[in-house]
């Protein structure tokens, strides 16, 4: 076959990318249901996993060091493949998409996916000779309190679960290309072999080794290589499966490599708190990380389902919408995420807040999981749901930055938010510690804290920009929701069992009762919307049906 009849002509090309340049509401809402969707079955699964988890490791010493070897990996996956580097790739390609031919894109693709994976490859490489420096810098505490077991365990984990960077990294990049290009259902499936894996790790693997977390650090390194195989047949459907290339003088990584490194700050600044949470948890008592990782854990979930698939379908079009000025589009798509955010994130926080020990009972507090450990990690998740609503605005209020190619902004934003979390962080964490053995919570709330003030220097920054303002009738919808979800927390004060009854219960008891009180104060959040006037075309972008 010819190379012509292998590749889309100029003109077809030319049809592709102007259609794409213009989405309508019902393209982003569908687009992001199918994005929830699929994120919402790698949740519920990734929740199977930390009740598996917590049931052969619970919080252990072996438990807080498989965490923070995963972590390690996981975070710097965020800034590789999910945060800074796709917001710094997505606004390219498709600017190349716009204004480019077929060959010029797949050429940045080659160009780009050489210089990421000879990069991370090096990086593994040092990472896993350096294991034990890196358990030093980034659980110290293990090392300093001279606390062996959970120091050689953390080192030996490290080495296993490291090289799942540069697998789940690679994954990120053709996830990134794949929703350039629409096909948001597949990267957001991706994540689900990874929970597969890890369940299946616990449950067979798990008892073949002396230290069952074991298990769980090679399930890791498994998931990234099927992750990444999964999706290379969706690549070659595109015509752009990667043919790597080193050339960092290629105009188009240049451009990449001067995005990425600002943007590591504007879109990774919560993962650098969690990050640094998890640092200072190391010198707290043993299950002060894993208290933190299970609270954490269900913040993500409201977060990951929703926020991060609305920011996931939006920068595309942002950045389409900004190559081809139109500034009234780019405002209008904002405002109709900022909505949508609001519309979950409000309830999702006060429900976390209420329901905290109820929802860790239910999932976790089977095995090797105590009563005291969900005690100590509900009031880590209380303290995490006060910032959820913060958090889930980042997510969308970033690619406002990112899809114009300003990434300065964002950095100087993230670098105070930084500072005030490790300011807060000491303000919080040792008296809490001193006096009631509590510093975990104080960690939390550092973390919430920080993120109003990114969260608001991020739309305060886009505002003087005159990039955004909230639309008509924002202020009217936002009224409702506060006053909803205050109904709600009424609700869920009134009917939610108490506390001691939880613990008498049996799994599906609790299960029934929480699937109970969560429906009725869901049913009462929508019910009291629709009594004040609340309607589907209050969460639309009105102005991008004039767009054409």
């Amino acid at each position: 076959m010819s190379n012509s009849s292998q590749k889309p002509s100029s003109d077809e090309s030319l049809v592709d990318q102007s259609t794409a340049a213009a989405p309508k509401p019902s393209g982003l809402l569908r687009s992001s249901a199918v994005v929830s969707l699929m994120t919402m079955l790698s949740r519920v699964l990734g929740l199977a996993r930390d009740v598996v988890i917590a049931n052969f490791v619970g919080a252990t010493p072996a438990a807080d060091a498989f965490f923070v070897a995963f972590k390690i990996p996981n975070f710097m996956r965020r800034l590789f493949a999910e945060g800074a580097f796709s917001q710094a790739f997505v606004p390219v390609l498709s600017e190349y998409r716009q204004q480019r031919s077929f060959e010029a894109v797949q050429g940045l693709i080659n160009r780009v996916s050489g210089v990421l994976g000879g990069t991370l490859l090096l990086v593994t490489g040092l990472a896993v000779l350096g294991a034990p420096l890196l358990t030093i810098l980034f659980a110290p505490g293990f090392y300093l309190a001279d606390d062996p077991v959970r120091f050689e365990l953390t080192r030996e984990m490290i080495r296993v679960t490291f090289p799942y960077l540069l697998l789940i990294s690679l994954t990120g990049f053709c996830g990134a290309v794949l929703n350039s290009y629409g096909r948001f259902a597949v990267p957001a499936f991706t994540p689900v072999l990874l929970n597969i894996c890890l369940i299946t790790a616990a449950v067979v693997i798990a008892p073949l080794f002396d230290v069952p977390a074991f298990a769980l650090a090679w399930g890791v390194m498994a998931a990234g290589i099927i992750q990444l195989t999964f999706q290379m047949p969706f690549m070659a459907g595109l015509r752009l499966m990667p043919r790597p290339v080193w050339d960092l003088k290629d105009d188009g990584v240049r451009r990449v490599l001067a995005l990425m490194g600002p943007a590591i700050f504007g879109v990774s600044v919560s993962q650098i708190n969690l990050l640094l949470d998890t640092v200072l948890a190391s010198f707290l008592p043993a299950g002060s990380v894993s208290w933190l990782y299970y609270s954490d854990r269900l913040v993500e979930l409201p977060l990951g389902v929703f926020a991060i698939a609305i920011s996931t379908v939006i920068l595309p079009s942002l950045s389409r919408q900004q190559a081809a000025k139109s500034p009234e589009s780019f405002r209008a798509t904002l405002d109709w995420a900022m909505r949508m955010v609001l519309f979950i994130a409000i309830p999702a926080a006060i429900a976390l807040m209420i329901l905290a020990k109820p929802i860790l009972m239910t999932l976790f507090q089977y095995g090797a999981l105590t009563e005291r450990d969900v005690t100590m990690a509900s009031m880590s998740l209380q303290a995490y749901s006060l910032g959820l609503v913060a958090f889930m605005m980042i997510k969308v209020l970033a690619p406002g930055y990112f899809a114009r190619q300003d990434t300065k902004t964002p950095v100087a934003i993230g670098i105070k938010a930084m500072a005030a979390n490790m300011v807060l962080n000491i303000l919080f964490v040792v008296p809490l510690h001193y006096y009631f053995q509590l510093g975990h919570i104080g960690l939390a709330l550092a973390t919430s804290a920080s993120a109003f003030l990114n969260a608001g220097l991020l739309y305060l920054g886009l505002r003087r920009q005159k990039v955004y303002e909230p639309m008509a009738g924002f202020i009217a919808t936002l009224l409702r929701l506060l006053i909803a979800a205050t109904v709600m927390a009424g609700v869920l004060f009134l009917i939610s069992p108490d506390g001691g009854l939880w613990a008498q219960w049996s799994w599906w008891q609790r299960s029934l009762n929480l699937a109970w009180v969560c429906a009725a104060g869901a049913g009462c959040y929508f019910a009291a919307l629709l009594l004040l006037g609340a309607r589907p075309s209050h969460f639309k972008a009105a102005s991008i049906s004039n767009q054409h």
